[in-house]
């Protein structure tokens, strides 16, 4: 169904829209959030959730990418609830389907028939045109904006991991596909589980309500160890090596500011509405043992009004660790993350902490946030509350990428220059195995001293 208006492009179990959906869903199946520490601000609109995914006609999916995240997305989707079924899957190598239909087998008792199995470059075009409805995307980010664009144009509903993109051309043409999708009546929901977590929401119904004020800062942090890497093997052609080690590669992850950081980034862009209008920052390469990404970046981010969005990523084992965000504001600072989601005022006293809802029994009600994803877009999909995530994620992605340039170059990089530039990364020519045609130097910012 196509959006009228602005709102009912929002997201569907919000308040409000939770509201207008419980004749279609039924009033039991949604969970009023609760917390430890009532709020001091009266005028809080406190989200509703899902537990379950509405029944209704059953919906299949069709998977492209089965490794790790692929199929940990086939698994969240088939949890999401009632009649949802992965009837096809695609994914360039052959052992990694195997491996994902083997998995499927054992966690979920659920079988792909051989005939909507496919591998190639070509695989996700099969998938997209066998019989499914909606479509999960989980290769390595590269291959987003083209995957996304033929799932638009053959009128799929999507699932999309993050990052959508590795670099601005990419980032933008997310963006108008997502356009297109909300044109054609299309769900499209991203990686982005934190817009979906129930603590998340409840801090952002009371920074909303003005608990922190207005704000004035943001800092986020994605500082943890080292993330895995692959060894070339014998026989293993360029390309081959490449696609399996992905996540250290920049062309296909986009570097961890990308492909990981993307989360908090989000959040602070999230909270304050909008993107920064520049960055300056700095990042390097010392532990890392393959591919061409940096380990580590901190990146002055500046949104409109001169506030800052301080942000720091580093995968590097042995180190201070941190996984948060922390939003300051006039009145107080809010702090999601390290196992604390609280709010404090100005005297440092504790405003409201959140924390999972019971039932009668002790157990916990809250979804896992990849399940909750799930749920929110299915139930979108059988109720026609629509939702469309992808443009505001290219949004998060874009930024992410303005800083990573801003580290590699040295330079300072404005969000109008990122939405103009035709920087596009990858291999030339025919993507196919074997050489990879590219320029692998690894970036240094500014110039030698003399």
């Amino acid at each position: 169904m196509k959006p009228t208006n602005k709102t009912s492009r929002r997201r569907f179990l919000e308040n409000t829209a939770a509201i207008g959906a419980i004749g279609a869903i039924g009033a039991s199946q949604l969970i009023r959030s609760c917390s430890s520490e009532e709020a001091s601000t009266t005028n809080v609109v406190e989200p509703s959730f899902l537990a379950t995914a509405p029944d209704g006609e059953p919906l299949k999916a069709g998977v492209i990418g089965c490794g790790g995240r692929g199929t940990g997305a086939a698994i969240n989707h088939l949890d999401a609830g009632p009649n949802l079924n992965i009837v096809a899957a695609g994914d360039v190598f052959q052992d990694r389907l195997d491996k994902f239909r083997a998995d499927l087998k054992e966690q979920r008792n659920a079988e792909l028939d051989d005939s909507m199995c496919f591998t190639g470059f070509d695989a996700y075009k099969r998938v997209i045109e066998s019989d499914v409805d909606i479509v999960i995307l989980a290769t390595p980010p590269y291959f987003r904006p083209e995957h996304f664009q033929a799932c638009v144009e053959a009128r799929k509903h999507v699932f999309m991991e993050k990052p959508v993109a590795v670099d601005p051309v990419g980032a933008r043409a997310i963006m108008a596909a997502s356009k297109q999708a909300e044109a054609a009546g299309l769900c499209v929901v991203t990686g982005t589980q934190r817009r979906h977590e129930w603590s998340y929401q409840n801090l952002l119904a009371r920074v909303k309500a003005g608990m922190i004020g207005d704000i004035t800062a943001t800092n986020v942090y994605w500082n943890m160890g080292k993330l895995w890497h692959v060894k070339p093997q014998s026989g293993m052609n360029e390309m081959e090596y490449m696609i399996r080690d992905w996540v250290n590669w920049t062309w296909l992850s986009g570097d961890h500011i990308v492909e990981q950081h993307i989360h908090n980034i989000d959040v602070s862009n999230w909270f304050m509405g909008k993107p920064p209008v520049e960055a300056v920052g700095m990042g390097s390469r010392l532990r890392r043992l393959t591919g061409d990404c940096y380990d580590n970046f901190a990146i002055d981010f500046v949104y409109e009004k001169q506030i800052h969005m301080g942000s720091q990523c580093r995968q590097i084992n042995d180190c201070a660790n941190s996984v948060s965000e922390h939003i300051r504001g006039a009145k107080g600072l809010m702090i999601a993350g390290d196992s604390r989601f609280q709010i404090y005022g100005p005297d440092a006293s504790l405003l409201y902490e959140y924390t999972s809802p019971v039932d009668a029994e002790g157990k916990k009600l809250e979804n896992n946030p990849y399940v909750q994803e799930h749920i929110d877009l299915v139930a979108a999909i059988r109720t026609g509350n629509q939702i469309v995530e992808a443009e505001e994620t290219a949004k998060s992605n874009l930024t992410a990428i303005m800083g990573r340039q801003a580290a590699y170059t040295g330079k300072k990089v404005t969000w109008e220059e990122m939405m103009g530039s035709g920087l596009k990364l990858g291999p030339k020519g025919e993507m196919k195995m074997g050489p990879v045609d590219m320029d692998k130097s690894i970036p240094v910012a500014g110039s030698a001293p003399k």
